[in-house]
């Protein structure tokens, strides 16, 4: 397949092969973590390729061992004003960091790598479809550094059993699940060897892109709509 990639970020790949374009988290040496770069390049990653009419399709990934773990508040710490605007944000439920945050119309399916800790979980259960490589583990350590976890957990129960997800909220960083129980617990819908991941997202978004986008668009936002009521 043939790919065409935007230079313009420095923390996130910004690619497209076909129809379906492709956001990788690119911070592998801080585990995909979320700096103030890649804080501000999320905004206009989500609207670029919800924006463009050659993208049906968009796949959520990570490079690395990682897929994403949350915010980086170390490297946050030393910047006042991005750390002033993540906390506000945070506060009045005003985050800007996944698709369903852009209100993006087109499907989003989290390919999912690796470690998904903490705030990664948000682009989990923000994700229309999500695919997790066998190598794949979640966890929530939020508790474990003097934090409630809220926003992630909370959307994760709204499709997985409560019980489950309340468990790793509270028992923070050492309760890791691995992907096959995240299959178990609906919070994937497949578990591939994850030499294949990427070409299994692919796979399906190609599938999914062949679809009358007006059809798949309306579709998206009436389950949404519906999760949200």
């Amino acid at each position: 397949m043939t790919a065409s990639a935007a230079p313009t970020y420095t923390t996130l790949l910004v690619e497209r092969h076909g129809p379906v374009g492709w956001l990788t988290f690119h911070r592998p040496g801080a585990a995909n973590a979320i700096d103030a770069t890649m804080f501000a390049e999320l905004d206009r990653a989500w609207v670029e390729l919800d924006a463009d009419p050659a993208v049906r399709v968009i796949v959520n990934t990570g490079s690395g061992a990682a897929f994403q773990t949350g915010l980086d508040m170390v490297q946050l710490s030393r910047d006042p004003d991005a750390l002033r605007t993540s906390a506000r944000q945070t506060k009045r439920a005003e985050l800007r960091l996944t698709a369903w945050h852009h209100r993006v119309a087109k499907p989003v399916i989290a390919a999912v790598n690796g470690v998904c800790a903490g705030g990664g979980l948000h682009f989990v259960a923000d994700a229309d479809i999500v695919i997790a490589a066998d190598t794949a583990t979640f966890l929530d350590p939020h508790v474990s550094v003097g934090q409630a976890s809220v926003f992630e957990t909370v959307a994760l129960a709204r499709t997985s059993p409560v019980e489950s997800i309340m468990r790793m909220a509270l028992v923070g960083r050492h309760e890791r699940m691995d992907a096959q129980r995240a299959y178990q617990l609906g919070i994937c819908s497949q578990v591939v060897p994850a030499a294949d991941l990427a070409e299994t997202a692919q796979r399906l978004a190609e599938v999914i892109a062949a679809n009358d986008p007006a059809v798949v668009t309306a579709a998206k936002r009436a389950l949404w709509a519906a999760l949200e009521v």
